[in-house]
Formats: C-alpha cells, structure tokens, sequence
C-alpha cells in the first residue's frame, strides 16, 4: 500500500544526493484514493514482459481447449467422471477413497504459490491467473473491433449511433462467442469433450448439461468482459493476504523514486533538474487495474510489468537509463540486496513445498491398483456339513482401479484346512467393482477355537500387485 512517509523520504535522499534544492524538490504529501472509478481503457503495450506474458497467457488458454480432446489408451486422458466417482489421468484412475492425494496436491500447489510470491510477488496473478489471460483476450477483441483505448474513451462518450450499435453488438457477439467455447471447455472436463461440442453444437445436449455450459459461459462473460479489475481488486483473496507472505527482499513492481523525482514533463534532451521522469503517465494508462505505480506499493498491483514496458520505451526515447520503474526489492532500492537462500520465508515455504511434493510422492507409490473389501453374511455364521466340515460365505468386493480389464486370483490363507469354494480366478473389467460371492470351508478338527482369523488375498496375475484383507471365520468350537 502506499507509504508517504517512505517516498517522501526517499525523494528527500535523492535529493541531497544530487545537490537539489530540497524544498524544490519535495513530494507533497496527499491522500491516495486506492479505489479506480469508472471504466479503464487499457492502453496496450509491448514490450519484453509483455511477450512472456502474451506467450504464458496462450500458452495456458491453448492447453485449457486442448487437454481434454488428448486421449491416452483409448480414452479422455483428463477427465472427471462425476457419474462414476473417479478421476481419469494419463492411466491413472483416482477414486473418492483415492482423493487425499488431490488434497497433498492443492497443499503443496499454495506452498509452491507461496514460495513465488515471497521471491517474485503477485507473479501469479501477472502471468498465469486464468482471470487476467482473459481479461487480456477480451481486452484484444474489443480493441480489434472498437479501436484503441482513446477511441474506445471516445466511443463510450459518443452518443449512440448506427455505428457505435454495431460495434457494441460485434464486440458483445465475439464475447459471448467466446464465453460460450470457455463453458463448453470447461464442462469438457466432466463430460467427454467430442461428445459435449457435438451436442452443443447440435442442441441434442441434456437439460443440465447445456445449464452448466452456459453458467460457466455466463461468468466468463461477465468477469472478463465487465467486471474484469474488480475481481482482482474487491473478490479475489490473494490480493488482501499476499502482503503478509512479502519481505524487504520480496522483487514487485516498484518505482524508484530517489531516482525519478521530481517528475515533470521536458522535451527532449533538454537541460533540468527534474528527476528521470518524465510524467508521462503511461505507466498509470497500461496498467489493467488503473493504479500509479508512482504512488509505491499497492495490493492492486498485479505484477503484470505493462508498467515497466512502458517506462523503458519511454527512458529509452530520453536517452535515460532504463529500469525507472523496474522488478526490484526494497533492499535493492537501498543497495542492500541479501541473497534469497537468507530469507527465512523463502527458506520455509520452499522446505513446506517440498515436503509436500515428497508425501505426495510417497502416496502416489503405496497407491494399490486394486481395492478389497471382505464382507461375511451377516444372517449365518456358520453352517455344518454332513462331511464334519464347517462353511462360512464371504462378498468379496473386489476394484479394479486401473483403466483396464484385468485377471485376479483370489487365495485364503490362515488356516491349513482353508478351502474356497468354486471359481478363484476372476476378470473385472476397467473401473469396475465385483461383488463376489465365496464360501469357504475347514475342517471342523483342524479348528482350535470358535473365531478363528482368515485372510482373504486379491493378486492380479503377471503381476506383483495384490492386496489383503482380514476376516472371522467361526465354528461351533
């Protein structure tokens, strides 16, 4: 947040550094309105942190649409099947009871976000936050067909017209058009994607799934096209608790004011006493969020370096040194920068991360393909033989957690005298549970107690995978 006290103090330095006047070159201090008001045009600029943030935006937009149409061993490689209660990836077929490893995953996923921050600030919400790659994209339609942010300030005050209703309505078709391919996308993650665009696209969808496409289309539509800034600014939570994960070695998006104080317009090549800048304000027109960077560090701050493009083109027309505004740390403003591996914060949430990427790990590799769960007849315990043998009935619910159909042999182990009864080889098809019936008989001498313990042992055949499972056998003893 904006801190007076700090810039003014720091132009104060500037200052006497390079013999000023200082009550020339004073910031007066006033009050900083944090909130923007009407809508901002966004100017657009190039640069270098704007082609990896171009290049990191389609990149994520690309794999968002294109995930769901790769198939691995016949089927969507990604795919949240609600209907059957599992999680398709790449191969692996994650179960409810499967979930704590998705849990591991969202833990170690905010330390890993955690670990950026304290190193590199709002990075995330710069470069890689799905809300600004559309935001962007939105931004791009509307400049394509309204024309650039002055144009578009211009049209906004313009009365309406035949021109300015089919540019709205353009602009709104091409929104809508791809509001709908982002709800489409999204389903496309629960539904199977050649089906879900088929039916779309046809009309044939079911009544809940075309109501979920368009919801989702809906809120794309609206955050990106409308609301846009707000979300950063006023729902987003990471925006009101990122400041606590910084420190004084944390790198944002900051203005040097010792350096570029105090800032006034001049031709160029002109002889001043004025600071580097120039009071362009391009800095404040290509920022999406609308805020002066000059004004120092502000929760609104995205991190996005639209800033520091523009200044750069700027200093560079003055033949100034470029990096006025620039990714530095308050330690760096002071020449006190301090290696990263000395910050406990980085330390921390970087060993948090990795243990989390380690349990995961670790879950992921104790993870058995199938499941067991021995159930006895709950109506007889046991049953006698005219052979002085004793019987006891079992259901074997027996998973197949992988993707495809699979053999599994079924042994009883505790007892010498353990006999299963009937089949004990098996197929279950992909994802299926088999609710399987079994008897198991023992000689009545063999027995040494009425509750005598067994083991039920599930082994998928050419290979080492099994699993087992406990269970009473009783007699009359």
């Amino acid at each position: 947040m904006l801190n007076s006290n700090s810039n003014s103090s720091a132009v104060e330095n500037s200052n006497v550094a390079k013999s000023r006047p200082l009550t020339s070159q004073r910031i007066p201090i006033k009050q900083i309105d944090s909130q923007t008001s009407g809508k901002i045009h966004i100017r657009q600029q190039k640069g270098y942190f704007q082609r990896i943030r171009t290049g990191m935006n389609s990149l994520l937009v690309a794999l968002f649409f294109l995930l769901p149409f790769i198939s691995y061993q016949g089927r969507q490689a990604i795919l949240f099947n609600i209907s059957e209660q599992q999680f398709i990836f790449f191969g692996t077929t994650l179960w409810p009871q499967d979930f704590t490893i998705l849990a591991w995953i969202f833990i170690a996923a905010a330390f890993l976000l955690f670990f950026a921050t304290v190193f590199w600030g709002r990075v995330w919400c710069g470069y890689l936050c799905p809300q600004t790659a559309w935001t962007f994209m939105f931004v791009w339609i509307e400049e394509r067909i309204e024309g650039s942010s002055n144009k578009r300030l211009a049209l906004d005050k313009a009365p309406m017209s035949l021109k300015k209703a089919s540019k709205r309505i353009s602009k709104h078709l091409a929104w809508g058009a791809i509001a709908l391919l982002t709800g489409c996308g999204f389903i496309a993650y629960f539904i199977p994607a050649r089906e879900l665009y088929l039916d779309i696209l046809t009309f044939e969808a079911s009544f809940w799934i075309a109501t979920w496409v368009w919801f989702f289309a809906i809120c794309t539509y609206l955050n990106a096209g409308w609301m846009r800034e707000q979300m950063c600014l006023h729902c987003c939570p990471y925006a009101r608790f990122q400041s606590v994960m910084f420190d004084a070695n944390t790198k944002t998006v900051t203005y040097d004011a010792s350096r570029g104080e105090s800032r006034g317009p001049r031709k160029r090549k002109q002889e001043t006493d004025l600071g580097d800048c120039v009071d362009c304000n391009l800095c404040v027109d290509v920022c999406p969020t609308g805020i002066d960077i000059r004004n120092g560090l502000q929760y609104e701050c995205i991190n996005c370096g639209a800033c520091v493009d523009a200044c750069n083109q700027t200093m560079e027309k003055f033949g100034y040194k470029t990096n006025l505004i620039s990714y530095a740390s308050e330690n760096e403003l002071v020449d006190k920068a301090v290696p990263f591996y000395e910050s406990y914060k980085f330390l921390g949430y970087g060993i948090a991360a990795l243990i989390m990427l380690a349990v995961i790990g670790f879950d992921i590799s104790s993870r058995s393909a199938i499941e067991l769960n021995v159930i006895r007849d709950r109506q007889t315990l046991y049953r006698e033989t005219l052979t002085d043998a004793i019987e006891n009935s079992f259901t074997l619910k027996i998973r197949n957690k992988t993707q495809q159909a699979r053999h599994y042999q079924i042994y009883v182990s505790g007892n010498n005298s353990y006999q299963l009864a009937g089949k004990s080889r098996v197929l279950i098809e992909a994802g299926e549970q088999l609710d399987y019936p079994v008897t198991v008989s023992a000689d009545l001498n063999a027995l040494d107690k009425s509750r005598n313990e067994i083991t039920f042992v599930v082994a998928e055949q050419h290979s080492h995978s099994q699993v087992a499972q406990n269970s009473s056998f009783f007699s009359p003893i």
